[in-house]
C-alpha cells in the first residue's frame, strides 16, 4: 500500500468544513487512467473490504445495504446508503454523514495533468469525526473510543483506498 499517502485536504474539499475543532484526515493515490466520480464511489463501496463493513453495520445497527444501492449512490439517485446519508455532492466529490452525525466520509476524484498530458486521476478519501460535549465537564471531546481506535482507523482508511484503486485498475484493464 505504499502508493497510498496521507495528504492535505484540497482547497475545494467538501470535508474541509470539518477541520476546525474536529478530527479530519485525507489519503490519496493516483491511477494512470481517467476515473469518473461515480465509478470511484461504486468501486469503493463494493470492494470485498467494504462489503465486510457493510455486513458489520447490518449486524450492529440493522442497516443492510447492497451493491445495487452502492451503484445508485454512485449515480446520484440515492441519498442514503447503509449507515450514511448524503450530506453534499458535486460532480467530483461525495460527502456522507453517518447516522449518528459524529462521522463523515468523503471521496473525490481529480484529473491529473492538462491538455494532451491529462489522463490520470488522483483519488482522495477522507474522514472527519465531530467532537461532542463531555457530560461531566461540558468540554468538547472526540472521546476515548475514537482515540483508542485512531491507529486502526488510519490503517483501515489506507486499506479501503487501496482496495478501491485495485478494483478500478482491474476494471480498466478488462475494458481497456
Amino acid at each position: 500500500m505504499s502508493n497510498i499517502e496521507p495528504c492535505e485536504l484540497p482547497a475545494n474539499a467538501l470535508l474541509r468544513k470539518y477541520t476546525e475543532g474536529a478530527y479530519a484526515d485525507c489519503y490519496a493515490t493516483e491511477v494512470a487512467c481517467p476515473v469518473a466520480r461515480a465509478d470511484y464511489v461504486e468501486a469503493f463501496y463494493t470492494t470485498g473490504v467494504f462489503k465486510l463493513e457493510r455486513l458489520i453495520l447490518d449486524w450492529l445497527v440493522s442497516k443492510p445495504s447492497t451493491d445495487d444501492e452502492a451503484r445508485q449512490l454512485a449515480a446520484g439517485t440515492r441519498d442514503t446508503f447503509a449507515a450514511w446519508i448524503v450530506e453534499e455532492q458535486t460532480s467530483d466529490q461525495l460527502l456522507l454523514r453517518e447516522i449518528s452525525g459524529r462521522t463523515r466520509s468523503w471521496l473525490m476524484v481529480a484529473t491529473i495533468g492538462h491538455g494532451d498530458r491529462a489522463g490520470g486521476t488522483r483519488l482522495y478519501f477522507g474522514s472527519a469525526v465531530v467532537p461532542v460535549a463531555d457530560p461531566r465537564t461540558g468540554k468538547t471531546t472526540l472521546g476515548f473510543t475514537f482515540r483508542a481506535l485512531l491507529g486502526f482507523h488510519k490503517l483501515y482508511s489506507r486499506v479501503l483506498l487501496h482496495a478501491a484503486r485495485s478494483r478500478l485498475l482491474r476494471g480498466h484493464r478488462e475494458t481497456g
